[in-house]
């Protein structure tokens, strides 16, 4: 063509503009784009101001197990404690296919439309093989995820023991300083995730599946038991009968249960994330137990406990950390292995022996 040079590319540029590469030169150097590295005050007034590529990265660190990483972003957190505590805190778990993700999309985005700021933790199974996740809840959120009043952050379980992101409580605090005013936590719904994410919220929702057999049969009493409130998904078109009935059923299950701590009954409602029938009142249920508990003062006697939880958390954590990354244990490791492997020592023998030489420094 007239006035276009050729590039050997199929993309084409006027003579008078330079031709842009075709491959990204981040192929040169490592394959990875340079993230800007900030300082902790550069951390601290970011997150402040609500910048969130800047509480993405604190995010990122918060959930690094490297001891510079974790030194700084305990930093960071000391300085937002004063400026979180603020939001209300929702968990959400849910039986397979009940559609937590269009669920939580459609809550958020009621939620956002009031007027309030929403922070999405949602917590990917990672394979135990490879230790790594899809995190692919932006791309199932993908109306939520463009919102302005919204932040969505997948995060990998990574092995870590119920299901639960490491550090998604000090995610929590660092989404409630950077002025999110809700918080959802969805969890995995397998293992122990539930009592994980339970001691870090302020209210639990249970969701529930109906038309998939006996509603109340394989549930464990413990998960119902922690339910604030049950809401019956997919309640429309030829399955709204069935969400009907199964709703009555839960609500006479939870009519034998013992009453909870807060005071608070549980309440059964049927929504669809779809219709966004039922949405709206399921907000009202948790506005009015923030109000009822806020009241009797247990919301705040919660608040308290679970900061003990944390720091409970916390020890083990550090324990955990430094226990592997002691260089002695390191060097011992192999070898009490390829003995277990052997048959020649016990797992109780070989554990011990690493705990010894660990306290004995």
């Amino acid at each position: 063509m007239t006035g276009r040079k050729k590039t050997g590319s199929n993309l084409r540029v006027r003579e008078e503009i330079d031709q842009p590469p075709n491959i990204n030169p981040a192929v040169f150097s490592g394959g990875k784009m340079q993230r800007k590295k900030y300082s902790e005050d550069e951390y601290f007034a970011g997150i402040l101001d609500g910048n969130r590529t800047i509480l993405s990265q604190a995010i990122t660190l918060a959930e690094s197990s490297r001891p510079d990483h974790c030194c700084m972003i305990q930093e960071i957190i000391e300085r937002c404690l004063p400026y979180s505590g603020k939001s209300v805190r929702i968990g959400i778990t849910g039986v397979p296919g009940a559609g937590k993700s269009t669920f939580i999309e459609a809550f958020g985005l009621y939620i956002c439309g009031s007027g309030r700021k929403t922070a999405v933790l949602a917590i990917d199974p990672s394979s135990g093989k490879t230790k790594g996740s899809i995190l692919g809840d932006k791309t199932r959120m993908e109306m939520l995820s463009i919102h302005p009043n919204a932040f969505i952050r997948p995060s990998p379980a990574a092995g870590t023991p119920g299901g639960v992101a490491r550090k998604t409580r000090e995610s929590i605090i660092l989404c409630e300083a950077a002025g999110f005013d809700t918080i959802l936590v969805e969890t995995v719904g397998v293992g122990q995730s539930e009592t994980a994410v339970h001691s870090m919220v302020d209210f639990f929702l249970l969701l529930m599946l109906a038309g998939a057999g006996d509603e109340l049969q394989g549930i464990k009493r413990g998960i119902i038991e922690m339910a604030d409130a049950i809401a019956i998904t997919k309640a429309d078109g030829d399955n709204k009968m069935n969400a009907d009935k199964a709703s009555v059923l839960y609500r006479n299950a939870l009519s034998l249960f013992p009453p909870q701590p807060s005071g608070w009954k549980p309440e059964v409602l049927t929504c669809s994330a779809i219709y966004k029938n039922g949405i709206k009142e399921l907000w009202d249920v948790i506005n009015e137990y923030v109000s009822f508990t806020r009241g009797n003062g247990y919301f705040e006697e919660r608040r308290k406990q679970q900061s003990v939880i944390r720091m409970n958390d916390a020890i083990r954590d550090h324990l955990n950390n430094s226990f592997h990354n002691d260089g002695d244990v390191k060097k011992m490791l192999p070898h009490l292995e390829k003995q277990l492997y052997e048959g020649r020592i016990t797992s109780y023998m070989a554990a011990m022996a690493l705990i010894d030489k660990y306290t004995k420094k």
